[in-house]
């Protein structure tokens, strides 16, 4: 993952302090790109480590056009918690519940769930229903039908309801391409912000994972996944983390292995999706900023 790095000491050689919505600050440059051959391994951070688990229940999640986190919490995965936690602590309903008591109140209540765990028409949403078109529908059936259309692609960005979301997305747009000897399917994602630090590890594996899991329904093999950022910026609270990380060696990247009876994107659940021989480097904490 030396592309990843080598995007941090980007940011930190080149990049200027900017003010942004959260109020912690960032170093922030804006456009960048890293390309990642999906054949050389499965590209998920070895120099601190990214919880995999959270990565594909995430996806899986995303693919079912679910917004509401509350499938999240029951399999332990937090990182969508804070967003609404934020909205619930400004209602009449908050008597000074902690985080951990609100993400309690998700898993054991599902009618609180309904009313709290929802983060409005975000990713899942807008994958399966703009306005009334299924993406990620017409997305398959294209690459099936019509493999060297330049028209493959999902956008999460939807002006009409941006302010209904809890946070407008930072992956916003992706494109797929088969290759000219019909083999291999690539991804390129666009990325409007990106928390460097603590994110885009994230958004790197999962969008990897996506590009697996269609070339598989589709009868294709990998080719790239190519990350085109627009702001890219990493926290003024994260500097220290980064610094320890890059000074850290790197190690193997890990295989990714699917089930492959699988057929139909809807069908794969977490249990189809395995990693192997993931050994990195110890976990780096950092706080989210909301």
């Amino acid at each position: 993952m030396k592309q990843y790095h080598e995007l941090l000491q980007h940011i930190l050689k080149n990049g200027t302090e900017r003010s942004d919505r959260t109020s912690t600050g960032t170093i922030s440059t804006f456009g960048y790109q890293m390309r990642f051959d999906l054949n050389e391994g499965f590209p998920l951070l070895t120099t601190k480590k990214v919880h995999f688990k959270s990565i594909v229940h995430e996806l899986l999640w995303f693919i079912t056009g679910s917004t509401n986190i509350r499938p999240l919490v029951l399999n332990d995965v937090r990182i969508w918690n804070e967003w609404p936690y934020d909205k619930f602590k400004k209602s009449e309903d908050y008597y000074n519940e902690t985080l951990q008591e609100f993400v309690e109140k998700i898993k054991s209540d599902e009618l609180f769930a309904q009313k709290y765990g929802d983060l409005g028409p975000v990713y899942g949403k807008q994958w399966r229903n703009f306005n009334g078109v299924d993406q990620l529908a017409v997305l398959i059936d294209g690459i099936k039908k019509n493999p060297f259309s330049r028209r493959h692609i999902i956008n999460a960005w939807n002006p009409a309801e941006l302010e209904n979301m809890a946070l407008p997305p930072c992956h916003m747009m992706m494109q797929f391409y088969v290759s000219s000897d019909n083999k291999k399917l690539s991804c390129q994602l666009y990325q409007r912000s990106a928390d460097v630090f603590l994110g885009v590890p994230f958004n790197i594996a999962s969008y990897a994972l996506l590009t697996h899991l269609i070339a598989q329904v589709c009868d294709l093999e990998v080719g790239e996944f190519v990350h085109t950022f627009g702001d890219v910026h990493i926290y003024k609270d994260h500097l220290e983390q980064v610094n320890t990380q890059l000074h850290r060696d790197f190690r193997k990247l890990p295989t990714l292995k699917l089930n492959p009876n699988i057929k139909n994107i809807e069908d794969f659940t977490y249990e189809d999706i395995k990693l192997e021989g993931y050994d990195p480097h110890p976990l780096i904490s950092a706080k989210v900023s909301v």
